[in-house]
């Protein structure tokens, strides 16, 4: 028997949108591009030799065309993991549930997701500038957790060993990180040869989550210090951001290819930090439409 969706969990708009993206089934291409500023929405689609679709609602804006052949979506997500909690089962449910008779469509549809967006650096082979795909991604956010199927799909050593490494106990990081890996096809693809192949931490948060300390103490002063130091298997971890550990967890829980690839624009290691990077991010998107 086919799983039905009530409304109470799926939500439908009138108009037959889904509720958070208001995009319609008909809308989703079956490669995604996800930024988190909506304003980059317009940067990617300017490459577009034409536009089906274009739709705002809250941070969420979402643009369908064509490149290059290529039919694509690109959608903004807006900062952090809770967010890509909602694109990524509003995307899902588009491509696989029937939004008529809200039951799962016979046939599953799987998507390719690359989320363009930017990142700080934190070892000394990623200055300001570098193009980051995150191979592995380390949550701090913990959204992982409440799903079932999260210890089949992580890397449970990976995570013990970080664990220990940090010393972390009590309310520091609670719930426990978990480490998940990016599509392998779509690292391949993307990445090739010219970017750096690295660990992200997805922090729940661009301050104190990532060491940056302004009026409020730390509760671990060493954070980034243990961070930066921390080896496991010739894996280091080479940048932070706050979206890549859902994105790629959830990917693989729902049966997607995902992959986030941010570019550098401060260097942690270094205190180098980089504000006009928005001139020269264009590089990073027409590099991942390319090869998309």
């Amino acid at each position: 028997m086919k799983k039905y969706f009530p409304s109470s969990e799926l939500i439908i708009n009138e108009d037959g949108s889904v509720f958070h993206l208001h995009v319609k089934p008909e809308w989703l291409a079956d490669k995604v591009i996800l930024v988190g500023d909506p304003g980059r929405v317009a940067l990617v689609a300017s490459h577009f030799e034409n536009k089906e679709c274009e739709v705002e609602s809250r941070e969420f804006k979402t643009v369908t065309g064509t490149y290059k052949g290529k039919r694509i979506t690109v959608v903004s997500t807006g900062i952090g993991c809770d967010n890509i909690d909602i694109v990524m089962n509003e995307l899902d449910a588009l491509a696989n549930i029937n939004f008529e008779t809200r039951e799962e469509k016979d046939e599953f549809r799987q998507l390719e997701l690359v989320r363009i967006g930017t990142c700080g650096g934190l070892q000394p082979n990623t200055p300001v500038g570098t193009f980051i795909c995150s191979q592995k991604s380390i949550g701090f956010d913990g959204l992982l957790n409440f799903y079932a199927g999260r210890n089949a799909v992580c890397d449970l050593p990976f995570e013990r060993t970080f664990i220990n490494h940090m010393g972390w106990s009590g309310n520091i990081c609670a719930p426990a990180p978990y480490v998940i890996d990016a599509s392998e096809e779509l690292i391949e693809r993307i990445a090739k040869d010219d970017m750096v192949r690295g660990v992200t931490i997805a922090a729940g948060g661009f301050f104190g989550p990532q060491g940056r300390e302004l009026r409020i103490p730390l509760a671990d002063p060493k954070q980034n210090d243990k961070i930066e130091a921390f080896e496991y298997k010739g894996f280091k971890i080479t940048n932070f951001e706050m979206e890549s550990s859902a994105l790629a967890g959830l990917s693989r829980l729902m049966g997607h290819k995902a992959m986030t690839v941010c570019m550098v624009i401060a260097n942690r290691l270094i205190k180098e930090a980089n504000t006009g990077y928005k001139n020269t991010i264009d590089i990073l998107v027409k590099t991942v439409l390319d090869r998309i």
